[in-house]
């Protein structure tokens, strides 16, 4: 019953972020603060420069969570879309590497 409850508190976003934000450590920063807050999720690089996460958790973590992204060190945000998704569950936080 309470993991139930749990659920349907928590909500699921993915972030396009764009700036200074590959090859400067992002991914493994956003990594890090995920695991500090209890954020499951992924996040990848996109081709096109960008970086793209995808974060299940409740609201406010989540907004604790993004205002986090934007002090991670060498990297630069300069954008930050927030889309709404269906809630999906992830097993912990990963990097998804490109193949």
């Amino acid at each position: 019953m309470e993991s139930e409850a749990t659920e349907a508190l928590q909500r699921t976003v993915r972030l396009i972020v764009t700036g200074r934000v590959q090859h400067v450590g992002f991914r493994s920063c956003v990594k890090k603060t995920a695991q500090n807050l209890t954020v499951t999720g992924v996040v990848m690089n996109i081709p096109d420069g960008t970086v793209a996460v995808y974060a299940t958790a409740e609201p406010v973590i989540l907004e604790k969570f993004i205002s986090l992204l934007y002090s991670c060190p060498r990297a630069v945000v300069r954008d930050l879309q927030i889309t709404e998704e269906r809630l999906r569950e992830f097993d912990g936080f990963s990097i998804v590497f490109p193949e």
